[in-house]
C-alpha cells in the first residue's frame, strides 16, 4: 500500500470552474481506497482526487488491499472490475460478506452491462467506464463519501439512543413505553398495579436517565428507539 502525501498533490485535468463545484474534503479525513493493479492508473486516480482535497492509498494488490483493509479509515473504494489473482467483484463480494458498508465505485476498461448490474446490485454506488471524465469520477466519488458519512451518522445516532434506553432500569423502561403509548399516571398505575405517584417517580426518573425535561422528548426518544428496533 501506498499513501499520496498531501505535499506531493498535482493538480488533475480539471477545469478550474470543475474543481470549485467538486471540492468536498472529508471532515474526517477517511482515505479514498483506490485499488487497480496497474500503478500507473492507481497514481492518476489519486492525483485526480487529491487535486479536490480527497486523500487516497492506493493499492495494486486486491489480495493484499483485502488483507489490510480496516473500515474505519475509508469513506470510499475506488475498485478496478479486471485484476489478476482477484477480480473487483469478488473483491466486493468479500467486503459483503465481512459487514462492510464502505461505499465502492467500480472503474474498467472493459465493463459490460451484466456486469454494471451485478456490481450495482450487490451494493455499488456507481460504475464508470474508461476512459471517464475527471469530473465524473470526483462527482462519483464525493456523493460516495456523503453517502458512507450519513450511514456512519446513522449509526452512531442508533448507539448513542442504544446506550441512553439500556440506561433505564426494566421499570423505567415499561413505563416511558407506557407514556410514549399516551397514557397519563393514572392509567399505567391501573395497568401496571401501581400508584400514581410510584408510576410519576419512574416516569420523572427515566426523564433524568436520558437527559430530557418533558415527556414530549421522553416519546419522542421512545418511538425512535422502537423504531430502530431497540426496545425489543
Amino acid at each position: 500500500m501506498t499513501t499520496s502525501p498531501a505535499k506531493r498533490r498535482r493538480p488533475a485535468r480539471t477545469t478550474r470552474k470543475a474543481k470549485s463545484r467538486a471540492r468536498a474534503t472529508p471532515a474526517d479525513d477517511r482515505l479514498i481506497a483506490v485499488v487497480d493493479d496497474d500503478p500507473d492508473v492507481c497514481k492518476a486516480i489519486a492525483l485526480t482526487l487529491e487535486s479536490v482535497g480527497l486523500p487516497t492509498a492506493t493499492f495494486t494488490d486486491p489480495v493484499a488491499f483485502l488483507d489490510s483493509f480496516e473500515p474505519s479509515r475509508f469513506g470510499c473504494i475506488v475498485l478496478d472490475v479486471r485484476m489478476p489473482r482477484l477480480s473487483g467483484l469478488e473483491v466486493q463480494q468479500v467486503l459483503v460478506s465481512r459487514g462492510t458498508q464502505t461505499p465502492i465505485v467500480f472503474v474498467s476498461g472493459h465493463g459490460d452491462i451484466p456486469m454494471a448490474l451485478s456490481a450495482i446490485r450487490a451494493g455499488a454506488r456507481d460504475f464508470l467506464e474508461k476512459p471517464w471524465r475527471d469530473q465524473a469520477l470526483i462527482d462519483a466519488v464525493n456523493e460516495a463519501v456523503a453517502a458512507d458519512a450519513k450511514m456512519r451518522a446513522a449509526r452512531e445516532s442508533r448507539e448513542a439512543l442504544r446506550a441512553r434506553l439500556e440506561g433505564l432500569t426494566v421499570r423505567e423502561r415499561q413505563i416511558a413505553i407506557e407514556v410514549a403509548a399516551g397514557r397519563n399516571a393514572a392509567e399505567i398505575g391501573r395497568r401496571l398495579n401501581l400508584s400514581r405517584r410510584t408510576v410519576e417517580m419512574h416516569r420523572l426518573r427515566a426523564m433524568r436517565r436520558l437527559g430530557v425535561h418533558s415527556s414530549t422528548e421522553l416519546t419522542r426518544l421512545i418511538v425512535e428507539g422502537g423504531a430502530a428496533g431497540l426496545l425489543e
